[in-house]
């Protein structure tokens, strides 16, 4: 079995399933894997698991695999979400790739007064977050949500998950770890205006945090954010 290739399937997975592959994924297998009829490899969903599965027929732009059998059975990643205003290209899909590496279940950008970024191509983030979610062995891709002004996401906000906020130069307590759902929110590289500050404490739900004395670019408080809050916890 080669078992280091792992696609994400929009098809149902069960035995004896046939998966019709995309041409994308037709060329990756056949071109840069050199893989071909009878091969060995591995899918999931995001809704039934992890399936070995075997090559039937490869061609230039089509192909098809059989479902084997189950290997892992369906985990949600329910835990985290991260709430990040959306960066430069490069540093935003940085910040998708690893927070997905990193098991988030959603990712939601939020839009600032001191946000100032093009639109999103949110059709290639979520290309990034697949990619990063076979890499990293993930039975889900998160969700990737449409940008909203931090206002109008706060609304929204299920009060009964904490969203813990990284406030730069802010009297607020170190990063603890949980495991419990919750949320991250990272904001904007020149920080959060006054009125936002405001409304952030207007939330009962908002939990001020410290990252530690130094100032970290955006896409680095988000990576050492969500790998604190996930860190054993002890005591």
């Amino acid at each position: 079995m080669h078992g280091s290739i792992r696609l994400h399937v929009a098809a149902p997975l069960a035995a004896e399933a046939i998966v019709d592959v995309t041409p994308a994924q037709a060329h990756y297998l056949g071109a840069v894997m050199r893989r071909g009829a009878g091969d060995m490899l591995r899918l999931f969903n995001g809704r039934e698991g992890e399936w070995e599965a075997r090559i039937v027929a490869l061609k230039r732009e089509r192909g098809q695999l059989v479902a084997v059998r189950r290997l892992r059975p369906q985990r949600d990643d329910e835990a985290l979400w991260l709430v990040f205003v959306p960066l430069k290209r490069d540093a935003t899909e940085l910040v998708v790739q690893k927070a997905t590496e990193l098991g988030v279940a959603a990712l939601l950008p939020a839009l600032t007064e001191r946000g100032n970024v093009p639109r999103l191509n949110i059709d290639r983030l979520r290309a990034i977050a697949v990619e990063a979610a076979e890499q990293s062995e993930r039975l889900t891709v998160p969700e990737i949500g449409e940008p909203q002004r931090l206002a109008a996401l706060l609304g929204a906000w299920p009060g009964d998950r904490p969203l813990i906020a990284a406030i730069e130069r802010a009297a607020a307590p170190r990063l603890r770890p949980t495991h419990k759902p919750a949320g991250l929110l990272i904001g904007p590289e020149g920080g959060f205006s006054p009125g936002e500050l405001d409304e952030l404490a207007r939330h009962a739900f908002v939990r001020p945090v410290s990252l530690g004395p130094r100032i970290l670019r955006a896409e680095t408080a988000a990576i050492v954010g969500l790998a604190l809050l996930q860190a054993p916890v002890t005591g």
